[in-house]
């Protein structure tokens, strides 16, 4: 059984553990991975961003999920990761959803997310989640990251 609770200083820690670990497996951790990932309240929450956990009910904090605010009303979908443990679980995908059913009032003009294409499960995810590939979004926002070569925009109807 899987619960999500919002950004908490003493979860602090596990926002650095499971993004350092995802990243490092795939790729090359880089300055603004590690600028967010060990100070997410000063990078993401203290900047009008969001961030939530999944706990598993036997395994404790497994994942974890933020929206980065870029400007009013645009958010970046960002460092979303779940523990190697928990994989196979379908923990990404609840997260996923739960993070998606608080975004309409949060980002209210603009969803989107920038990753990679070696990220093909993640990818699937996002576009059985209404997310679509947009190449304006990776003209304005996929210089961010070394590694972005995929950018998505939420697309879903929000009503």
């Amino acid at each position: 059984m899987l619960t999500f609770q919002p950004f908490s200083d003493d979860l602090a820690p596990y926002f650095d553990t499971i993004n350092r670990e995802w990243i490092s497996q795939m790729f090359t951790l880089e300055p603004v991975d590690e600028r967010v990932i060990t100070r997410p309240k000063a990078q993401i929450i203290d900047t009008g961003g969001h961030i939530w956990f999944a706990l598993h009910n036997e395994l404790g904090v497994v994942g974890t999920c933020a929206l980065m605010k870029k400007k009013e009303g645009v958010f970046e979908l960002t460092k979303m990761g779940v523990v190697s443990s928990a994989r196979g679980l379908k923990v990404g995908e609840a997260l996923l959803r739960h993070v998606l059913s608080q975004a309409p009032n949060i980002a209210t003009t603009c969803l989107f997310l920038l990753t990679n294409k070696r990220c093909e499960a993640a990818i699937h995810l996002y576009e059985k989640n209404g997310f679509s590939h947009c190449p304006k979004i990776m003209q304005e926002f996929g210089g961010a990251y070394e590694r972005c070569n995929v950018a998505m925009r939420f697309t879903a109807n929000r009503a």
